[in-house]
């Protein structure tokens, strides 16, 4: 067994020459690679019946199981298998998590790989050994079809690269054009520990499709017109800069009888939706749930069949409005002095000393309220030694947070919270549930007051992912 690993697997999708991989691999003496271990529809090969004496419905039943008896049974040698995106998930984390499990990630260009798929369905040969059996037709390219199979191979190899760097692991990476390259192969051989080395490659399985791809397409030109509108250099995204959020689960307030459960985004309309949940059940600010874990939020929701979950997001002006009051500009308790004090002296805020007096007029407030936003912009973009607070981070980062727990049933807007918080309410029983009602904001002047264009203009600059994503027309 290798000193630095105890198996191997080989991340790959169909028709990315996993199969002729696996067959070089094999002919190391001291590697063994045991197919599609972990494919849902078999085991190992379609023809097989158990892994290492383990059989299908016993790894179905515990694919941890089989995972283990991989890593144990071939001594003097190193066993491994295939993985795909579409195999047994339950297994991929502890294969991820395990620096003694070696990752070899295999790619091939999508398009060929997505051709290759095409022409197997279209002759059902996945295969080929003897060229004279070789079985021709042409792949119809779908260019819905296309997407959502690229789609599926990003977001899988997005996820490993994370899982990669967040472990301070590294993979040896392997391109389809790298198979026919005895030394590459040998030099794999070589990271997973195995001295011997190969003299040629194996010859046993032959490329089944060697034309070019013009002739391998029936509608090649419906494919050109079609791949030349994919953003191959994802030149629209919408930059993001600011770091992973967690669920913030603590945070979290349930009603104490009606079975509601509010997941608030900071600086949004939090006093007013805590009081409507205490309208609901005629009970007090100190009798509402919070302080949930996620064990204890998951018994809460088990407890509560039928419950339901929301959010409330707020307009990105009124949001950043409200956070430059109540943490920059209050010096009151809650407030962010050392931020306060670090955007007076390094980004020049124009910020009274301290609480605003009455020197501080209409103009006053609206020249501070632009260099907040001015600075937000900043920030967001992770371009300040300030951290990106949850109170001014963009709303869509919050939700995605969120969701590495659990997504709200209902995302609600501000201004129709009225409409559909009572109806949420009814939903889940609760015979005549009140009207939220709104909560001004402590500020010295109301947004209204300062509101313009420039104003406008600074907080899109600042939040374009927000205005994006959630389609925010002008504030005003």
């Amino acid at each position: 067994m290798s000193d630095r690993f105890d198996c191997f697997v080989v991340f790959a999708e169909m028709r990315t020459g996993s199969n002729f991989l696996e067959a070089n691999l094999n002919a190391f003496d001291g590697i063994t690679c045991h197919g599609e271990a972990f494919n849902p529809h078999f085991i190992g090969y379609p023809t097989s019946e158990d892994i290492l004496g383990i059989t299908q419905p016993e790894r179905d039943a515990n694919p941890d199981r089989l995972l283990g008896q991989i890593r144990r049974a071939t001594p003097g040698g190193i066993g491994g298998f295939r993985f795909f995106h579409d195999h047994d998930g339950r297994v991929l984390p502890q294969i991820l998590d395990e620096p003694r499990i070696a990752k070899i990630i295999l790619t091939r260009n999508p398009v060929d790989s997505y051709v290759s798929w095409k022409i197997a369905q279209a002759t059902g040969q996945w295969k080929l050994t003897n060229v004279k059996k070789r079985k021709d037709a042409k792949a119809q390219f779908d260019p819905q079809e296309f997407e959502s199979h690229l789609a599926a191979l990003q977001e899988f190899q997005v996820h490993l690269m994370n899982a990669l760097q967040t472990t301070g692991q590294t993979a040896f990476y392997v391109a389809y054009e790298d198979l026919q390259d005895v030394a590459v192969m040998n030099g794999l051989a070589k990271w997973l520990g195995v001295d011997k080395q190969l003299d040629s490659l194996n010859t046993a399985l032959k490329r089944q499709n060697p034309e070019h791809i013009s002739e391998k397409v029936a509608n090649f030109d419906q494919m050109q017109s079609a791949l030349s509108r994919l953003d191959r250099f994802n030149l629209t995204r919408t930059p993001n800069f600011e770091p992973r959020r967690g669920p913030v689960v603590p945070t979290y307030l349930a009603a104490v009888e009606t079975p509601l459960l509010y997941m608030p985004i900071r600086s949004g309309p939090e006093a007013a939706i805590k009081n409507w949940l205490c309208a609901l059940d005629g009970v007090g600010p100190n009798d509402l749930e919070t302080n949930f874990s996620q064990n204890s939020l998951r018994q809460w929701k088990r407890d509560r069949p039928g419950h339901r979950s929301f959010t409330v997001i707020r307009h990105p002006v009124a949001r950043a409005h409200e956070a430059f009051c109540s943490k920059v500009l209050s010096t009151g308790k809650g407030s962010f002095a050392g931020i306060r004090k670090t955007l007076r002296r390094a980004h020049n805020l124009p910020l009274p000393e301290g609480e605003p007096g009455p020197d501080y007029d209409l103009n006053a407030h609206r020249e501070a309220f632009t260099g907040f936003l001015a600075f937000l912009k900043a920030n967001l973009s992770n371009q300040t030694s300030i951290r990106i607070d949850g109170h001014w981070t963009s709303q869509a980062q919050v939700l995605q947070g969120m969701s590495e727990f659990t997504l709200p049933d209902m995302i609600v807007r501000e201004d129709e919270m009225i409409s559909y918080l009572p109806a949420l309410a009814m939903q889940v029983g609760h015979p005549a549930p009140p009207d939220p009602e709104r909560v001004p904001v402590q500020a010295p002047f109301a947004l209204a007051e300062i509101y313009d264009d420039q104003i406008e203009t600074l907080a899109r600059d600042a939040y374009t992912r927000d205005y994006t994503m959630f389609g925010f027309e002008d504030w005003g």
